[in-house]
């Protein structure tokens, strides 16, 4: 995928909000890195990824999607979340099995309502 020249100015760029996890070599292999921040300075662009690489994540909750990264010797999942003026990621996790489990989809969804309260406290404080 080619990013639209229109997308290159740095001031359309989405800001990336870490809620959990690092994206940074150790743990991924360098390969993995260099191609999860490709894929995330593409959605920071305003692109639509589609699978392989993504996929939406409804059980999560609206908006929400998974990164799937092939390491060296592992797969790592990235969840996720296009909001309006961010791109939230909320887990970067080793994908162990072929179906997300249900406790790590319940704290992935945590970390978004916390960061959803943490915001409307803030836009009220304003």
């Amino acid at each position: 995928m080619i990013a639209d020249e229109r997308n290159s100015d740095r001031s359309t760029n989405k800001p990336l909000v870490l809620l959990h996890g690092e994206i940074r070599t150790p743990p991924l292999s360098i390969e993995a890195r260099k191609e999860a921040g490709h894929l995330l300075r593409l959605l920071q662009q305003g692109e639509s990824l589609g699978m392989p690489c993504s996929r939406p994540m409804p059980l999560i909750g609206p908006r929400c999607h998974e990164l799937r990264i092939n390491g060296t010797n592992v797969t790592w999942r990235i969840f996720y979340r296009i909001d309006d003026d961010a791109i939230l990621v909320a887990g970067v996790e080793v994908k162990k099995t072929q179906k997300s489990p249900k406790p790590l989809l319940d704290t992935v969804r945590e970390r978004l309502r916390r960061y959803d309260r943490t915001a409307e406290i803030s836009d009220e404080e304003v």
